[in-house]
């Protein structure tokens, strides 16, 4: 069996659990793909003449590879990871021929695929300190690295780190805003304070004014069969095909996981119906692909006006159970809440 290598220094430790936290506010991890980390494996690759490349993120029982060349795997257990080990340590790891390391000798990963053999991890350390996992090299027969390759490897792990950093501060200042990390659409925060401006002010001038809540349906499901990535890639979608179909005025905002609020100014229980028909085709046209299999989104939208003095507290719950009998209907449709 493989060594647990890094069970005894880090495991339910104190410092462990400031690395997880510190891993956890990137919020980098299960995110899809991204060229900018693409490009440094593949520059990692090429330069070293290395036919594996990753970017790895050790997390609390896992290996998860944000980007990679030459090998197509997503995650691996953190027992059987050496990058497991190469975050126990400032400075660059080699391991030259896995086959004869005690350490790792009956891993896996070298005994069966990918059949590691030679490998060189750079950690890669936050500002603040945290190893959050490696950039390492890959290869199947035993090498050694030249010092040059070192110094470049190093280099390649900073820019890495560097691009790790930009990532968060983007996702801060998109908090700030009051925007979803994910989908860019409003975050809940966001939506219930312009709502209740919007809300107030069609009161004032005597306006029509719905509220629609939207959810994707069996998102469960495609979370389970295609994996979180393509459940993200489904959300992304999901908010691209609403803010395309939706008027410009209306408030859209992602108040759960895969569920959206909308507020439309202007419209009647008629209109806003007839608008959330048009959200559910528009939705029911995206198509996407996973693991060599195509497939399809459809929402269930529920309705109701907002009139007198409703609150909007009162309006989400309307519309809310709207969508629930749009969904005991069958799904894929729209359900207005009876005017009271």
């Amino acid at each position: 069996m493989p060594v647990d290598q890094d069970a005894p220094l880090l495991a339910s430790s104190h410092l462990e659990r400031q690395r997880l936290h510190a891993l956890q506010s990137f919020e980098i991890l299960d995110t899809p793909a991204e060229p900018q980390f693409d490009r440094i494996v593949k520059i990692a690759a090429n330069s070293l003449n290395m036919p594996i490349s990753l970017i790895s993120l050790v997390d609390a029982e896992r290996q998860w590879i944000k980007a990679r060349e030459g090998l197509d795997v997503a995650e691996t257990p953190r027992s059987l990871a050496f990058c497991g080990l190469a975050i126990q340590d400032d400075d660059l790891m080699v391991v030259e021929d896995a086959a004869v390391d005690r350490r790792f000798a009956d891993n896996p990963l070298v005994t069966g695929a990918p059949h590691i053999r030679f490998y060189a991890g750079a950690p890669l350390k936050s500002r603040e300190g945290h190893r959050l996992g490696a950039l390492c090299v890959i290869d199947r027969k035993p090498r050694s690295l030249s010092a040059e390759h070192r110094t470049m490897l190093e280099d390649l792990a900073a820019i890495v780190v560097d691009e790790l950093e930009l990532h968060r501060a983007n996702i801060d200042l998109q908090r700030l805003a009051g925007l979803d990390s994910l989908t860019g659409a409003g975050n809940r925060r966001q939506f219930l304070a312009r709502a209740e401006h919007e809300i107030a002010r069609a009161r004032r001038y005597g306006q029509a004014i719905s509220l629609m809540m939207a959810d994707i349906d069996h998102f469960k499901r495609i979370n389970d069969t295609y994996g979180h990535e393509s459940g993200d890639r489904a959300l992304v979608e999901t908010v691209r095909q609403l803010k395309r179909a939706a008027r410009p005025e209306t408030l859209l905002g992602r108040i759960g996981g895969e569920e959206f609020a909308l507020l439309l100014p202007h419209a009647d229980l008629r209109s806003a119906v007839s608008a959330a028909e048009r959200l559910r085709e528009s939705v029911e046209t995206i198509e996407l692909a996973a693991d060599g299999k195509t497939f399809g989104l459809t929402i269930s939208i529920g309705v109701c006006q907002i009139t007198g003095d409703m609150s909007l507290d009162e309006a989400l719950q309307q519309a809310d159970h709207a969508l629930y009998e749009a969904k005991r209907q069958g799904r894929n449709r729209v359900e207005a809440s009876s005017p009271h």
